[in-house]
């Protein structure tokens, strides 16, 4: 896949310095912050979805919405740093 053509959908949690570095390197990204920062974390797989999304995020409560409730997806980057 294209590096260019991916889209990252940047929770809260991340620190503003990944948004910068991502939109730096040409990636089309959106961050929670912008739209609602105290978001739901369903919500927020709702719109990844909508947009074609992958979520980058430090919250460890996606990977049991997403793998151990099923809920459909983007994929979801858990950044550890």
């Amino acid at each position: 896949m294209n590096q260019k053509k991916l889209k990252f959908l940047v929770d809260v949690g991340v620190s503003k310095k990944v948004e910068e570095w991502l939109l730096r390197n040409g990636y089309d990204i959106k961050a929670v912050r912008d739209i609602n920062p105290k978001m739901e974390d369903a919500r927020i797989l709702s719109i990844a979805i909508s947009e074609n999304r992958m979520v980058v995020t430090m919250d460890k409560d996606f990977g049991e919405l997403v793998y151990n409730s099923g809920l459909p997806h983007s994929g979801v980057l858990l950044l550890r740093l």
